[in-house]
């Protein structure tokens, strides 16, 4: 089965670029998140952290991550 897809893709004109493309990508990506992670406030992470367990009025009462 293998075969038959590698044989078309030799077919195809310029195909190693994907490969090289897909890795930028990728990394483009974890580079973005690593330095959110890393810019990130403190207090910011400790909000989003307790957003799921947070009472939703008592919520909307304290943004102070929304300030800079």
């Amino acid at each position: 089965m293998l075969k038959f897809i590698k044989h078309h893709m030799d077919t195809i004109a310029g195909v190693g670029i994907y490969p090289v493309l897909s890795f930028v990508i990728f990394f483009g990506v974890f580079l973005i998140a690593l330095l959110y992670v890393r810019k990130a406030r403190r207090g910011h992470i400790d909000h989003m952290a307790a957003m799921p367990l947070s009472d939703p009025i008592a919520s909307n009462e304290h943004q102070d991550h929304a300030q800079p």
